[in-house]
């Protein structure tokens, strides 16, 4: 599985982070595949892509990934769309 580090080190300094996101949902499992050019984060969800539960699996994943808790992840834009911008704090 592919790491966060470096977007892990940017919130540790600056204690909030937006990041481009990419879903790709109903995959196999919870994984980030790669980071793309321009920084957006493509991740895979089990999910499915309906009634919000890919954006729940989103925000869990990424709480666990970046050891935040989930209500400080916030879904900026993107919400019914595979392209999202979040905003990550720690608290």
């Amino acid at each position: 599985m592919l790491e966060l580090g470096s977007f892990k080190e940017i919130l540790a300094k600056k204690r909030e982070l937006y990041l481009r996101i990419k879903v790709i949902p109903g995959a196999g499992k919870n994984l980030v595949l790669e980071v793309l050019a321009d920084e957006t984060v493509k991740i895979a969800l089990k999910a499915q892509a309906e009634k919000g539960k890919a954006n729940l699996e989103l925000i869990s994943f990424l709480a666990s990934e970046f050891k935040v808790s989930k209500e400080n992840i916030k879904i900026i834009s993107g919400h019914s769309s595979r392209l999202k911008l979040l905003k990550i704090c720690l608290s």
